[in-house]
């Protein structure tokens, strides 16, 4: 029987079946990039609000305590969202005709709650407790970032669950003093001092364990 395909084929076909390996890589790292991307994880990219609140001015410049807003945060799974009375405590008296905050003026007026857009909204799947992070030294910074430099928020972290691993893995490198969690320039202890052995005393001291069960999460 003749010789259908030219020995040269054999050639094409390793060259095909090569590149053909290098573009599902090629694929999948580009899936990799798109999935890390500030549009999928939507890092750095500032939200829609119904007023302009400027974190870098009421923390950064007038130093509020972020608890002023966030109450529940220490007691609770959910740090909670300010009413807008809240907001009017001060705003009641200052900037009193400022166009930026007639929706809160608005909200106050007729009851309706601002429809505020969260920032840092974790999927149903998963769950995360507020309170026991601060009582553990985690500070408010190292999830939410410098706050305090942030005019509109944006998200600093992914919130993927790699990086939610990467502190339950090694905590040393992420706890800090309780008493400084809600200061924004609060820093991990290890970062702070460059003692890791300082750091795994604290880790005793807070009764912190590594938790990477898929149970502590996903429950």
């Amino acid at each position: 029987m003749p010789q259908i395909f030219h020995p040269s084929m054999n050639t094409v076909a390793r060259v095909s079946i090569f590149g053909a390996a290098f573009v599902v890589a090629g694929a999948l790292g580009l899936l990799m990039l798109i999935v890390r991307s500030p549009y999928v994880t939507e890092v750095g990219v500032v939200r829609d609000q119904p007023a302009p609140f400027s974190h870098k001015h009421h923390v950064g410049d007038i130093g509020l305590d972020c608890r002023y807003c966030h109450t529940a945060a220490e007691d609770s799974s959910f740090a909670g969202v300010p009413p807008t009375k809240t907001c009017m405590n001060c705003h009641s008296q200052l900037f009193t005709d400022s166009v930026l905050l007639e929706p809160v003026r608005e909200s106050f007026r007729t009851g309706e709650p601002l429809a505020w857009t969260r920032v840092h909204d974790l999927p149903d799947f998963a769950y995360f407790d507020h309170s026991i992070h601060l009582h553990k030294g985690v500070a408010c910074v190292t999830c939410h970032g410098p706050v305090n430099e942030m005019p509109l928020m944006w998200r600093e972290n992914t919130l993927h669950m790699q990086w939610c691993l990467d502190c339950h893995r090694h905590p040393e490198d992420f706890v800090g003093l309780r008493e400084e969690v809600f200061s924004p320039l609060a820093e991990p202890l290890a970062v702070r001092t460059g003692d890791i052995d300082a750091a795994h005393d604290l880790l005793e001291t807070y009764m912190i364990k590594s938790k990477t069960s898929c149970s502590t999460c996903h429950r």
